[in-house]
């Protein structure tokens, strides 16, 4: 049902609606939406409304329309990308894309917030190295992250980075050979407009974020990331390793 009066717009929250069908698979089995005027009548909501939800669906590449025939689900398979004690993106993704890489938006220094300080170890205040990148598969984003280092262990992380293009590689630059996932977070909201722009992403896109921690083979915290997955595009999959 939709919520009236809560600031969310009535176009918004059919196109969530929508996805939610999609993803339970409650859409007809070959794909096609019903007409505008049946959504409207379904959802109590104009002709207009309905049209604006599936404009942005289709911006985002959930939907298409064919001339004459409908409106389509575009079926296309969900990236799985596995969240283990050991979590790589080129790995994860594996087999799934042709390609993969992930690029280096911008980095630089900062003090430590409290969340960062205490997922480091280190204390509040302390110098961070600050890294923003995008990981694409096959040309398309399907994730953006924010990375902390601690900058007294890393001072060069962000240059090593810069010649790798992968944290992996950039932190066995700077003299840790293997790392592995400390805890993990996982929630999901409306994408944010960086995500929107970054992800190339309609408006009221729904992101998966995660809040990890990544610890050295002693147990020394040395990145903690919030990444924000585009949900349309990727799955998360817990593995028990």
């Amino acid at each position: 049902m939709l919520e009236r009066k809560t600031g969310v717009a009535l176009w918004r929250q059919i196109a969530d609606l929508i996805r939610s069908d999609i993803a339970t698979g409650a859409t007809a089995r070959e794909g096609r939406l019903p007409p505008e005027m049946e959504l409207a009548r379904r959802y109590g909501v104009n002709r207009h409304t309905v049209r604006s939800a599936i404009a942005a669906l289709e911006q985002e590449g959930v939907l298409r329309s064919e001339q004459g025939r409908g409106t389509f689900v575009r079926r296309r398979a969900r990236l799985s990308y596995p969240i283990a004690k050991r979590t790589r993106f080129s790995a994860g993704i594996g087999g799934q894309a042709g390609s993969t890489r992930t690029r280096l938006l911008k980095s630089g220094r900062e003090d430590a917030s409290d969340t960062v300080a205490e997922n480091l170890d280190i204390r509040p205040g302390s110098e961070v190295v600050r890294l923003e990148t995008v990981s694409e598969a096959d040309g398309v984003p399907v994730s953006r992250a924010t990375s902390w280092f601690d900058a007294a262990r890393f001072p060069d992380i962000d240059t090593a980075f810069g010649q790798h293009a992968s944290i992996t590689k950039a932190l066995a630059a700077c003299g840790v050979a293997d790392y592995v996932r400390k805890s993990t977070v996982i929630e999901a909201r409306h994408a944010s407009a960086e995500d929107i722009e970054l992800l190339r992403l309609s408006a009221g896109a729904i992101v998966l974020v995660t809040r990890a921690s990544n610890a050295d083979a002693d147990g020394r915290p040395i990145q903690y990331a919030e990444s924000r997955f585009a949900a349309d595009r990727v799955e998360l999959k817990i593995e028990n390793d």
